[in-house]
């Protein structure tokens, strides 16, 4: 099988993981990189042997003329290495969130489809084991029909060291980590229909907000809760644990700290250890997110060998950035929101 040849934009905190991730996929790699910082470049360069190595991404598309580029960088810069992929038809992934606005994710989905390349978002929460998990036991029939849900992420720990950006935007926890857990929501009950939220700066050494409640009324019938906060203080750090409850029809299911899982159903209880593997590059407690890299990066090749659309196509994720849009503006108003009209 011949081994498609990845390109990297973006050497910063983050892609170092991806990178690291490339190295293990079967049947891709990376083989050019991009950054215009030249100790970043030089860094992962030297770190994965990159010998392909650019200040330029459109010199690097022309030069390189790699099978697929994987964009790493911030938000801003979304839109424009997007569309530059796509004039070079060049299949793309792209770092989440995936645009600062509504607008230039639906240009950057449409630039693609008129090119016809892929493009996947890198919301990779989705392919965290514990929550792969839960779907499966959804999906099972063990608990019946959902009709309540909880996706909840609460933690105290500082990402603002590795990311110090981080505290200087606007905006902060629902776009940046509310974000992967609407987008849980979705995949585990269902697409959304409406959206109230409540949003508070707990911490007043940021700009945005670090506490976020949202209510969603889903499409089938089940109400969820998603609750976000890098403000709380617990006896156990859970960094970076999502824990989840949902409540069907005929049973319960429980993902609890420390990735224990208990399905209640008609058959009775089980008790299951779901812990993400620890893979060979990856540290504790950053193990459960690396994983889900490695996860996305294996189920993009294998969708671009066959031409399938990923699980988080650039089109699947206008619903999941609709959802943070609901959140700011149904914050904004205190009013609920309409998705239909995101």
């Amino acid at each position: 099988m011949t081994e498609l040849r990845g390109a990297l934009i973006g050497c910063g905190f983050f892609a170092v993981n991806q990178m690291h991730a490339w190295r293990d996929i079967a049947g891709a790699g990376i083989t050019a990189i991009c950054d215009r910082d030249p100790a970043r470049l030089a860094a992962v360069g030297d770190q994965f042997g990159i010998a392909a190595r650019y200040a330029d991404a459109e010199a690097m598309l022309a030069a390189e003329k790699p099978d697929f580029v994987d964009i790493a960088t911030t938000v801003a810069s979304h839109r424009p290495l997007v569309e530059l992929a796509a004039r070079h038809r060049v299949p793309v992934i792209c770092q989440k969130p995936f645009a600062a606005g509504m607008a230039d994710a639906r240009a950057m989905v449409a630039a693609c489809e008129a090119a016809g390349v892929p493009l996947m978002v890198h919301e990779n929460f989705r392919w965290q084991s514990p929550i792969q998990a839960v779907r499966a036991a959804i999906d099972s029939g063990a608990i019946g029909t959902p009709f309540f849900g909880r996706i909840s992420f609460r933690s105290a720990y500082d990402v603002f060291s590795g990311q110090p950006y981080l505290a200087e935007g606007k905006r902060f926890i629902v776009e940046d980590l509310g974000i992967h857990s609407l987008d849980i929501a979705r995949f585990l009950l269902g697409d959304v229909t409406r959206l109230t939220a409540r949003l508070r700066r707990v911490n007043p050494a940021i700009r945005g907000e670090d506490v976020a409640t949202m209510l969603l009324d889903h499409e089938n019938g089940t109400t969820s809760i998603v609750d976000c906060s890098y403000a709380t203080k617990l006896a156990v750090e859970p960094f970076p644990e999502t824990l989840v409850e949902i409540d069907g029809s005929e049973g319960s299911i429980r993902l609890a700290q420390g990735y224990h899982m208990t399905v209640t159903g008609r058959d009775g209880t089980r008790h299951l250890d779901v812990s993400p593997r620890l893979l060979p590059w990856a540290s504790r407690p950053w193990h459960n997110i690396q994983e889900s890299v490695a996860a996305i990066q294996q189920h993009w090749i294998d969708c671009l060998r066959v031409g399938r659309e990923s699980a988080t196509s650039g089109h699947d994720n206008l619903k999941t950035l609709a959802l943070v849009e609901a959140a700011y503006q149904g914050a904004a108003s205190g009013e609920p929101v309409d998705l239909a009209e995101i």
